[in-house]
This record gives C-alpha cells, sequence and structure tokens, in this order.
C-alpha cells in the first residue's frame, strides 16, 4: 500500500529514516531528505542529523514537502519525496522554458529499505505519484535520474532511468549528471 505522509504517518516516515532505510548505506543516513529543500553551502555545510529531521518534520507537517510512504505488512519499507518543483531550491530555476514550477511534481529521491529495493516499491511509489499529480494541481512529473549508474545502489536515490522510460517519460535535458525527464499527466 502507498500512503501520502500526512501528519499521522510522520512517525512512520521517521522510522524509516532511522531504522531501516539507509541500513546499507550509513553514510546517508543524516539527509532526511532535506538536500534538495535546502542544500548545504560553503558556509553551512550539511547538518546534524537532527536539526535535518526536525527541518523536514516541520516541512511535512506545514505541507512544504509533499511525499509517499509504501507499506508492507504494515510497516514503512519506502518513501518518494514528491513535492512541487517550486519548493525545490536545486531544481525551482531547472527550465527557464519549462511549466511554470508549481505546476509541475518533481521526484527528488526514492529511500527504499535494502530488503525491498529490486521488488518494484520504487514503481508503486512513482505510479501514485503519477495518480495523485493532477488532484494536486499538476501537469507534469518530473524525475531527475542519474546519467551514469554508479556502483552502489544509494546511488539510484532519484530512480533508474528505466523506471521513467517505462511510464512515457520523455528526456528533456541532459545535464552533467542526471537528466530532466518529464511526464504529462493532466
Amino acid at each position: 500500500a502507498v500512503h501520502p505522509v500526512t501528519e499521522d504517518r510522520i512517525a512512520d516516515w521517521r522510522a524509516l529514516f532511522d531504522h531501516r532505510g539507509f541500513a546499507g548505506n550509513p553514510g546517508w543516513a543524516a539527509c532526511y531528505c532535506r538536500e534538495p529543500h535546502d542544500p548545504p553551502t560553503d558556509d553551512e555545510p550539511e547538518g546534524l542529523w537532527t536539526a535535518n529531521r526536525s527541518y523536514m518534520v516541520d516541512r511535512l507537517r506545514r505541507g512544504r514537502t509533499y511525499g509517499y510512504l509504501a507499506y508492507a505488512n504494515g510497516v514503512a519499507v519506502g518513501w518518494v519525496n514528491a513535492s512541487a518543483r517550486a519548493d525545490y531550491a536545486i531544481f525551482k530555476l531547472l527550465d527557464p522554458d519549462s511549466p511554470d514550477p508549481s505546476s509541475v511534481v518533481g521526484v527528488s529521491c526514492f529511500v527504499i529499505a535494502p530488503p525491498y529495493r529490486r521488488h518494484g516499491v520504487a514503481a508503486a511509489l512513482l505510479d501514485r505519484v503519477i495518480a495523485d499529480a493532477p488532484s494536486r494541481g499538476a501537469g507534469f512529473v518530473e524525475g531527475y535520474p542519474r546519467n551514469e549508474p554508479e556502483p552502489n545502489d544509494g546511488a539510484h536515490f532519484r530512480g533508474p532511468r528505466s523506471l521513467y522510460d517505462a511510464r512515457g517519460f520523455t528526456s528533456i535535458e541532459v545535464r552533467d549528471r542526471d537528466t530532466v525527464m518529464r511526464l504529462a499527466v493532466s
């Protein structure tokens, strides 16, 4: 089952990030998906995990970050950050000729607990993002997969390009590290 992260699911979101999501990649465990919204700078490097978690819980509660959790046997095993592109610091100015960033849902990252990777969890999450996008006022969904697969599962945090290709996304712009993929949903 896939559900939007609402106030009553924030504890599940925290449990995924705190305990299951990064069991195979502890170096990324402090992110809490903050970076796309508030990237580190030279003056302010990446924050402590507690600060990142508090920041993102506040964003989820205020509706400034939107995402979904995938569940298996009542436990959250996957997450997708599916906020409006206007709410991402790293993507909102991406393509000046594109649709209004508030009308684009951007898929910035997936977190899938290691035992559930390569079992369709990311696909189920992306399918829900696509299905719900029009009711959220979006005309488009974008993804930003890496151009070159990296040797570890953590490198697929944006989803592999094949995930987007299989759903009819088209390549809009090939950048140094990633490709902007877009699907019209209205």
